[in-house]
């Protein structure tokens, strides 16, 4: 029995060494198994891991297939290639272009003497504020030393031979004229982004790198341009003047060939100007301009055939009531005079009468028509909007002669060239047309009215009664009229205008002249109908209409030249 208890006990040993033998043989066998599954996975995911990225790049390759060449280059090309088109004048001369420059940064890091790197920059970069650059040294993070460099600041940077300087190439835009255009161009920010001017209102177009060998052409003229400013500084100095502005048009197209406020800037400096002064005359100043009304109230008249230009308009008082309010004459007139001498001689009571023969309703609707009461559109988005008013008591008789009533210059410019040239309305524009056909707008007033007008506003000029004779230049036949206004907003200044229109027998431009406040000038010598005097006043006659003159005589040859209708009709030779 004992044997068997100890075969038994041996038995079982066996057993269990049999078992655990067997155990360790599947556990293997199993552990064999699930490596082979991980491998397989890490196969799996690899090859998917490669599919992805060749599905990347080719993705990639066929986005790339349909980008313009140009775009792939700009972003990725060692080779300057610029991101926005050129700005031309008429005449194809260059006003604004994108060019390669640099910033200059620092790395703290790599400036071995910073006390060195700081007294080299006292030295040489005196306007970098040393506190500004040892803050920074301090904190070791990269800053920038200095933005838009010019190319001689980046040498002077670069001869330091510091390693800690780093030069980041951008683009920019520059603008070969300075200030000459500096209320018509705008600015672009340090991203390439139009924020003013023409750069921001074309910047779509500017940035469509499909044309970017064809620059955007403006109508303006870099040469009328810089007489035209000249010109207005001058009047500057000479009137002590706020400031100035001035307007030429094309009267059959809306072309604008020239405009200029002052004072201005340079935009290749990117200042924060804030100052109104600065503030564009032309688009966006909003003004009374006084009796250059005077003009439309008799056009309207005489189209409406109420009066004829001679007609003799009776008992014309110097001062009347209007309501409440007392509306006279600065000067003394006779008591009856014909229409048209009423507005050469510029009666406000003669236009006051001959207003109320036209009736509000018929009157109100012209101005409308006229388009001096909206806000205008035009190419820039500085423009303004004339102050709102209502047609109430002795609104008619106050607005016939250009009181109480706001617009732009341009509008008024406008305007003018409405009634000039045969009575079509034109719409003011910067970009230069394919052509110089005639673009004829709704027409408000009969071709025969405005040859009428014309003829008067011709008088203006020749007339010894006239109000505008210093801007009769031999050769031109100027015609036009004269305001002068009380501010808006401060009646001891004045706004003076004259809004001349040549040559007046086929007339082709409108050009306005506006002086912010200008003081009298006894110390100019005038030219007045052939005899040299001083004068010591103070009217639109005795200083915007001089300017005007002086412009014309500038300007006149170069409109002649480019126009041989004009120069072989208007242009002859002056008689001994």
């Amino acid at each position: 029995m004992k044997k068997s208890k100890k075969k038994n006990k041996y038995f079982n040993n066996n057993q269990r060494s049999f078992y655990f033998e067997d155990y360790l043989e599947n556990n293997n066998q199993q552990k064999k198994s699930k490596d082979y599954s991980i491998s397989d996975d890490r196969v799996y995911i690899l090859f998917f891991f490669f599919i992805c990225l060749i599905s990347v790049f080719s993705i990639k390759i066929i986005f790339l297939s349909f980008q313009d060449p140009q775009f792939y280059q700009a972003k990725n090309s060692s080779k300057f290639l610029p991101l926005r088109r050129d700005i031309v004048d008429r005449n194809e001369v260059l006003i604004s272009r994108s060019i390669k420059t640099f910033h200059a940064a620092i790395k703290p890091n790599f400036i071995k003497n910073k006390e060195r790197f700081l007294l080299s920059m006292k030295i040489n970069f005196p306007n970098i504020s040393q506190k500004y650059l040892k803050t920074n040294l301090k904190k070791n993070k990269y800053f920038y030393l200095k933005k838009r460099l010019t190319e001689k600041e980046k040498i002077k940077i670069w001869s330091l031979g510091e390693k800690g300087i780093i030069f980041e190439s951008y683009q920019t835009r520059i603008y070969p004229q300075g200030s000459l255009f500096s209320h018509i161009l705008g600015q672009t920010d340090d991203d390439n982004y139009g924020i003013s001017g023409i750069e921001k209102y074309f910047d779509n177009d500017l940035k469509n790198l499909n044309l970017i060998d064809e620059p955007i052409k403006l109508s303006l003229d870099t040469n009328v341009q810089y007489f035209l400013k000249k010109e207005l500084e001058k009047s500057m100095e000479d009137f002590k003047t706020l400031g100035a502005a001035g307007l030429l048009m094309d009267i059959n197209n809306g072309e604008v060939l020239s405009l200029v406020s002052l004072p201005d800037y340079d935009i290749n400096f990117r200042n924060d100007i804030r100052d109104l002064k600065f503030m564009n005359k032309i688009t966006k100043g909003v003004f009374e301009l006084g009796s250059v009304f005077k003009t439309f109230t008799i056009a309207l008249a005489l189209d409406q055939k109420i009066f004829e230009a001679e007609t003799i308009v009776n008992n014309i008082p110097n001062k009347i009531l209007c309501s409440k309010y007392p509306i006279s004459d600065i000067k003394v007139f006779p008591k009856d005079m014909s229409v048209e001498q009423i507005l050469i001689r510029s009666s406000n009571i003669g236009t006051l009468k001959i207003a109320r023969k036209i009736g509000q309703k018929k009157y109100k609707k012209f101005i409308e028509d006229l388009n001096v009461l909206n806000t205008p559109k035009f190419e820039l988005d500085e423009v303004g909007t004339p102050i709102n008013f209502k047609w109430n008591k002795c609104k008619l008789e106050t607005v016939s002669y250009g009181h109480g009533i706001t617009t732009t210059p341009l509008q008024a410019a406008a305007a003018y060239g409405a009634i000039s040239n045969g009575g079509y309305t034109i719409s003011p524009t910067l970009i230069k047309k394919s052509n110089n056909k005639k673009i004829k707008g709704k027409q408000i007033i009969s071709t025969e009215t405005s040859k009428k007008i014309n003829s008067i506003l011709r008088k203006v000029v020749t007339d010894k009664e006239g109000t505008a004779s210093l801007a009769n230049i031999f050769g031109y036949e100027v015609g036009g009229k004269t305001g002068t206004s009380q501010k808006y907003n401060n009646e001891n200044q004045n706004i003076n205008t004259f809004i001349s229109v040549f040559p007046t027998n086929e007339p082709k431009y409108v050009l306005l002249v506006m002086l912010d406040d200008p003081k009298p000038a006894p110390h100019l010598t005038y030219n007045y109908r052939g005899h040299k005097i001083k004068v010591n006043r103070n009217e639109a006659g005795w200083n915007s209409v001089y300017v005007a003159g002086k412009i014309i005589e500038k300007i006149g040859p170069i409109l002649a030249i480019n126009n041989e209708e004009i120069y072989t009709k208007h242009v002859v030779k002056k008689p001994n």
